[in-house]
């Protein structure tokens, strides 16, 4: 079954690697086989990854853009993820997080993306009612090359 993909006008996609933009008109696009495919919205740059739900999200996005994990960002991706899961209480969101790793475990990249979006709600809501400032980035390893990807 075809992936449709309606874009808007100037919208970007990053397409197996490749960033994509649409041009001055609403497009719509059938991929016939597996891609790769990330809107503009859903693609973090590096100095974004600034909470501990988005310090999880960026090595799993970069594993999804590049079809596999490195050692690296499975290492980070570990890394966040357990330091996430040992300052939360909540019984849903540590649910969501096995979630998620199983998910990464599996190669199932954009599913993990998908509930890693979902926990930045989570997460948004936490530190504005805690009025937590967004922190500076620690950068993962392997994830330079990806800085300019959008």
């Amino acid at each position: 079954m075809p992936l449709k993909l309606s874009l808007k006008p100037n919208e970007k996609i990053v397409l197996n690697g490749a960033v994509v933009q649409n041009g001055d008109r609403r497009t719509t696009l059938l991929l016939q086989n597996k891609a790769s495919v990330l809107r503009e919205k859903d693609i973090m740059q590096l100095e974004e990854a600034n909470t501990p739900v988005r310090r999880i999200y960026l090595p799993i996005m970069l594993m999804y853009l590049q079809g596999h994990e490195t050692p690296e960002q499975y290492n980070e991706f570990a890394l966040r993820m357990t330091e996430f899961m040992s300052v939360v209480h909540s019984p849903a969101i540590l649910e969501e997080c096995v979630n998620i790793s199983r998910e990464v475990m599996t190669g199932e990249y954009y599913k993990a993306l998908s509930r890693c979006r979902k926990l930045m709600e989570y997460e948004a809501e936490r530190l504005n009612m805690e009025g937590i400032e967004h922190v500076a980035p620690s950068v993962p390893e392997g994830a330079a090359a990806s800085r300019n990807a959008a």
